[in-house]
């Protein structure tokens, strides 16, 4: 892998690692009748991080307990947030809900439901593995109901997209790791830079940037890469894509998920959401589809269209890095999607 910044900057936790580990604690108050200080919780890649708790309280046939998250050096808008979990017996399994400042989903085209608390998919799978492993080891039902809230989730909602994605009424509990890995934008091209360098240094004749790990994983699999060819591009393509432009690899291969790589196709060299969004009007009238005007995400118009729009997104994604880096370069292009299954190639 590429080198990280010469600065190390302290880690943090997502939302989704918080609220497991609060879920864990009050499962204590719930089942043993006390809450512990502080737990350790396993993240999905091994990890074993301890959190403290910040406050709890039990009453009859339900317990809360919460967490204040740490962010690390993260510019993150929850850092020191509480997020806070409250369980209760009930019936039929593990039931998620949004309690004060967790939004909702009102829109479709997101990984969770309409009408469903904005509790994404892993936090979900986390939470339930910590009840089923919990009622497990006290011989208890897992049948509980989780009630998610962040105090003042809805004033820091506003400082995200989540209103534009028809989130509303607070925030989303995110996270694919577990870990919040911080980089100040320069730090993190910085790193990209030294990749090419390294890749350059060895010999490599081909090496590869992606959007996140699924999409690393993949591209990794599909052309059997060292993991010193994958460089860690993340949101930053255009980073990447300018210094190879000044100093040449023989081939690259640019991957990622819909949402980015339609992005990309549209001209972005940023794909975070903060700095770039998906021009809907435009991408239904290049694919002579207007009701694409209308909906929420390329997610969401591509579950409506199918192939030909992924076709499509690859095709101009390939020619947006085309247009930024040397013909000598081979370049090709993966899109996949969230379960990490390839949708189209370029």
């Amino acid at each position: 892998m590429s080198r990280k910044p010469d600065i190390e900057l302290r880690r943090g936790w997502t939302t989704g690692a918080c609220a497991t580990a609060a879920v864990q604690a009050a499962l204590g108050g719930l089942w043993e009748g006390r809450v512990p200080a502080s737990v350790q919780i396993t993240l999905p890649r091994g990890e074993t991080p301890v959190f403290a708790i910040e406050r709890s309280e039990i009453g009859e046939g339900w317990a809360c307990a919460a967490i204040i998250k740490d962010a690390g050096d993260d510019p993150d808008v929850t850092h020191q947030a509480l997020i806070e979990a409250r369980v209760e017996v009930s019936q039929g399994g593990v039931v998620f809900k949004g309690g004060t400042g967790i939004g909702q989903v009102t829109r479709p085209g997101l990984p969770i439901a309409v009408g469903e608390p904005a509790i994404n998919p892993v936090p979900r799978e986390m939470m339930q593995a910590v009840v089923t492993d919990t009622a497990a080891r006290l011989g208890e039902r897992a049948d509980v109901t989780i009630t998610l809230s962040v105090p003042n989730g809805a004033e820091l909602a506003l400082k995200t997209w989540n209103p534009r994605l028809g989130i509303l009424g607070g925030l989303s509990i995110l996270g694919t790791t577990g870990i919040v890995r911080p980089f100040s934008c320069a730090a993190w091209i910085a790193s990209i830079h030294r990749g090419v360098d390294v890749a350059r240094a060895e010999g490599l004749a081909h090496v590869a940037g992606c959007t996140g790990a699924t999409s690393e994983r993949v591209v990794q699999g599909l052309f059997d890469l060292p993991d010193h060819a994958m460089l860690d591009m993340g949101d930053f393509a255009g980073g990447l894509l300018k210094y190879v432009a000044r100093h040449p690899v023989p081939r690259i291969t640019i991957g990622g998920g819909i949402g980015k790589m339609t992005k990309l196709a549209q001209g972005a060299r940023d794909l975070h959401s903060g700095r770039s969004q998906v021009d809907l009007a435009a991408l239904g009238q290049a694919l002579g589809r207007s009701e694409i005007e209308d909906m929420n995400t390329a997610l969401q118009a591509y579950e409506t269209i199918g192939k030909s729009m992924a076709d499509w997104v690859a095709l101009n994604a390939l020619g947006t890095i085309r247009g930024m880096i040397p013909e000598s370069v081979i370049a090709d292009v993966v899109v996949i999607d969230r379960k990490g299954e390839v949708l189209a190639r370029a």
